[in-house]
């Protein structure tokens, strides 16, 4: 429950934890930073780590000097890269193998297929979009990989979602997160990165599945 307690903490007042950090630990903080976004992309049982928010937070940080914004930027875009790629190589490596393909009760092998196709048709779009949805990027290039996506075709999507991604956030953290409005109002961006973007998904969702019942 304490650890709990300590993440949910951590996501909410994520500034103020690396301004604490950056003055205790200093040029650590940069490990830090490839840790959180290289487990929170590449580890599936950890989507619950900041990442949108982090990524902003360390771009308003860059802007108010504490931290060089190139190496910071830099060193996310590799650990979000390698993030995604860990974790399609631990989808196509071990999903047939908890699947056991035809011979389990658990596995669909026309829905493999059908998610196979879906990969092969959309994922890219998928793998780019799903970087901006907190749970939906953790999990996104993992069944991508269970699909089997090609894997050529799944890093070129992979590089050009973690470059918008990374990119973009903490550009609009340097240029704007330490504007007094923001500032003032951080908590509650912090909550709108956070929950507008999981809507989205879920409405997604919702649509995806009332045209699936349609079309039965």
């Amino acid at each position: 429950m304490e650890i709990i307690a300590f993440l949910i903490d951590f996501i909410l007042n994520v500034d103020e934890h690396l301004q604490a950090f950056v003055q205790a630990y200093g040029a650590w903080v940069y490990a830090l930073l490839f840790l959180i976004i290289f487990v929170e992309t590449g580890v599936v049982v950890m989507p619950f780590l900041p990442g949108d928010s982090l990524l902003f937070i360390v771009g308003a940080l860059c802007g108010a000097g504490l931290l060089d914004w190139s190496l910071a930027a830099g060193l996310m875009l590799v650990a979000a890269i390698l993030g995604d790629q860990t974790n399609y190589t631990i989808g196509r490596y071990f999903g047939p193998k908890v699947f056991k393909w035809e011979n389990s009760r658990f596995f669909n092998k026309n829905a493999f297929n059908q998610a196979h196709f879906f990969y092969e048709r959309y994922g890219g779009v998928t793998i780019i979009i799903a970087r901006f949805m907190p749970f939906i990027r953790t999990f996104a290039p993992f069944v991508a990989g269970v699909a089997e996506m090609n894997r050529s075709k799944f890093t070129l999507y992979n590089v050009i979602g973690a470059v918008l991604w990374v990119i973009g956030l903490t550009t609009a953290g340097y240029f704007f997160g330490n504007l007094p409005w923001v500032q003032a109002n951080l908590s509650s961006i912090i909550w709108a990165l956070i929950i507008v973007p999981g809507l989205i998904a879920i409405f997604g969702g919702w649509r995806a599945a009332r045209a699936e019942k349609a079309r039965a």
